[in-house]
């Protein structure tokens, strides 16, 4: 048995990956906006904000939800979403340090 490719690179390097990956789309980062400026949102709420179908923005939500940078807590029929402050921090961690190391080095190209 092979390592697989993720295995390869560093855990720092997966982290980064998974939530740049959870943002890649622009529908989950305006979802993380609508989240952020209401510090809490219901998903019926996003969905009256976007201009997406609910069973679309739940999928989004999910993503993000899978990547850890928020986390939702169900209250009846609904369910609550806001950042998951540690993830969100190790993300922002992992990003200043990627973008960082270039300013560190200032590479000079073409």
């Amino acid at each position: 048995m092979g390592t697989s490719k993720s295995e390869e690179f560093s855990l720092k390097d997966n982290i980064l990956a998974k939530y740049a990956k959870a943002l890649s789309h622009p529908a989950r980062v305006a979802i993380i906006r609508l989240i952020i400026q209401k510090q809490a949102c219901i998903c019926g709420e996003l969905v009256d904000e976007l201009p997406l179908s609910q069973s679309t923005v739940s999928q989004h939500l999910k993503e993000l939800k899978e990547a850890g940078l928020i986390k939702g807590e169900i209250s009846g029929p609904k369910t609550c979403y806001c950042i998951d402050e540690e993830a969100w921090n190790q993300a922002l961690e992992r990003i200043n340090e990627l973008f960082g190391s270039y300013a560190e080095k200032k590479n000079k190209c073409c």
